[in-house]
């Protein structure tokens, strides 16, 4: 693997019951930047995915299950203080296996190690309650642990989502069957071995990883989980809850969104600005919240975009390590897409493009951030999620318009309003259709702490915060009759 994992691990073993195995097959690993293969990882099968679930359910029979709320913390404040100490290599690893831009990558393994943190100090302080009721009766309810939890994570922000899910699921007690993206394994796995090294009991958290249709399949419909946390497309994801729904297995779901920011006449654009353009771009585009549409009222319409096509222009694509605003994306598949949807939108007009740097390897997957005009509110482009580097610009005229136009779509992820007006700022984060509403800011500098999750075809259920703790335990009620 070379600069990649630097002999840290073997990218092409898996991990079951605390012991690392060959599997008995590998799929190719490709570094996106340059479209070289520099690697492998296993390909795990479905009987990979038994032994894990087998292994899990053992952990939660012996010493992890056993561990106190304390003792669960400890663990997981320990990893996330061997990420902090691994932090340089893990952003690097991420940088070749997704091509994102350095910078980005290590904000990626900061947030990891946030997240442990997060969830290591909230191991002992989620509590029951007890209820009043009938004389002669002391009633409590208890949280537990839902048993064996299935995560199917993308290739987009691995470490991220291993930090709000994973995270959480160990927090409650859960035992941890983790998926990893085909695409991009190499932090998993090296998160497997942090959490191994910081003393995680054997068989706590399992990596399986391989290709969807096959491990993740497999996982999504074993008889022997107890829930399913997924991260990807609307149509995987549909798959996902039906094989869950065979078993009866509650599933989060994460699938997306077609994000709005809308920026009324009295919005201070200054501030704006970097948020309109640095949403749409982060990763390349391929960003479950990225703002990909941009409502303007129309009496600024003109000075936005203006503005925002002049930012465009000093843009620059590269590969990850040169550290530019962007990076390529993740595979040839994905720019295919990508230049699928651009060419939907060959009727539009272009208000900008950034530039591919001179010297980036023919290979790579590179793609030209663009700014687009012109479109209705019903355009394809203005409706489905492209995951790419790509914004298109609406106006609109007032705020009945502004939030019909929001919430046209089925999907219902993140939103923002920016206005300076305190009553618009109240009606308008009540009507957007979104599991998160910012206003005069977009996403919050990330938030750990914030509930995350969408609404319609965005998915459902709650990631990150405390909230995700719910998701990842069943509630117990005790009634004791004493007299």
């Amino acid at each position: 693997m070379g600069d990649a994992t630097s002999g840290w691990f073997d990218s092409r073993e898996l991990f079951i019951g605390g012991k690392w195995a060959a599997a008995a097959e590998t799929l190719p690993l490709e570094n996106p930047s340059t479209g070289e293969e520099i690697g492998s990882i296993a390909r795990g099968r479905a009987s990979d995915v038994d032994a894990a679930v087998e292994a899990a359910r053992a952990a939660l029979d012996g010493a992890w299950g056993r561990a106190t709320a304390v003792e669960r913390g400890r663990v997981l404040v320990r990893i996330g203080q061997l990420v902090q100490a691994r932090i340089e290599d893990l952003a690097r690893m991420e940088a070749h296996d997704v091509g994102k831009p350095l910078s980005q990558a290590r904000n990626d393994a900061i947030a990891l190690a946030r997240y442990m943190e997060f969830y290591g100090g909230a191991a002992d302080k989620l509590m029951g309650e007890t209820i009043p009721y009938l004389d002669g009766y002391t009633v409590y309810t208890l949280r537990e642990p839902l048993g064996v939890s299935a995560h199917i994570i993308p290739w987009n922000y691995p470490m991220q989502i291993i930090g709000r899910s994973v995270g959480a699921a160990l927090c409650m007690g859960n035992a941890v069957v983790l998926k990893p993206a085909e695409e991009a394994c190499l932090t998993a796995l090296a998160f497997a071995r942090l959490a191994e090294e910081a003393g995680l009991p054997a068989g706590a958290l399992n990596v399986v990883p391989g290709l969807g249709e096959e491990a993740g399949a497999a996982l999504s419909g074993h008889p022997g989980i107890d829930h399913v946390s997924f991260t990807g497309s609307f149509s995987v994801g549909q798959a996902v809850q039906k094989a869950a729904g065979e078993n009866v297995v509650p599933v989060t779901l994460e699938l997306g969104g077609k994000s709005p920011q809308v920026l009324f006449e009295d919005a201070d654009i200054d501030v704006a600005l970097p948020f309109l353009v640095n949403a749409g771009i982060q990763n390349a585009g391929q960003t479950c919240s990225a703002s990909s549409r941009i409502l303007v009222q129309r009496a600024r319409f003109d000075e936005v975009a203006a503005q925002m096509a002049e930012r465009y222009g000093t843009l620059r694509v590269g590969p990850a390590m040169s550290d530019l605003e962007l990076g390529p994306l993740i595979s040839g598949k994905q720019k295919q897409i990508v230049e699928g949807y651009l060419r939907l939108g060959a009727d539009l007009e272009t208000l900008a493009e950034g530039r591919i740097v001179e010297g980036t390897p023919a290979g790579g997957h590179y793609v030209a951030p663009r700014l687009i005009s012109g479109a209705t509110p019903g355009h394809v482009l203005a409706q489905e999620e492209i995951f790419g580097p790509a914004q298109v610009l609406l106006p609109f005229e007032d705020e009945e318009e502004a939030v019909a136009i929001a919430n046209g779509t089925g999907l219902g992820l993140v939103a923002s309003v920016w206005t300076a007006n305190g009553a618009r700022q109240m009606r308008m984060a009540k009507r957007l259709r979104a599991g998160q509403v910012f206003v005069n800011n977009y996403g919050a500098g990330g938030g750990v702490e914030l509930p995350f999750g969408g609404v319609g075809k965005s998915g459902h259920g709650r990631e990150k915060g405390f909230e995700a703790l719910y998701a990842f335990s069943q509630l117990k009620t005790v009634a004791c009759l004493h007299g």
